[in-house]
């Protein structure tokens, strides 16, 4: 796996649907993302595994 992960790898990564991964993470401002370009965003475990931490007992149901 590379360091940076698109969109579709970090929701396989976490085992859920790459539209619950943009409900659940791309849409908080607290998510951590490289921005390549206007429109390109790419994520690390580090930041998914900061991200799941930080929101475990708040991240609301979906």
């Amino acid at each position: 796996m590379s360091k940076l992960l698109t969109r579709e790898e970090a929701s396989q990564y976490i085992g859920i649907d790459p539209k619950t991964f943009d409900k659940a993470f791309r849409a908080d401002p607290d998510f951590k993302r490289f921005m390549l370009s206007d429109h390109t965003e790419r994520y690390t475990i580090k930041s998914i595994e900061a991200f799941i931490d930080l929101k475990e007992t708040t991240l609301k149901k979906i």
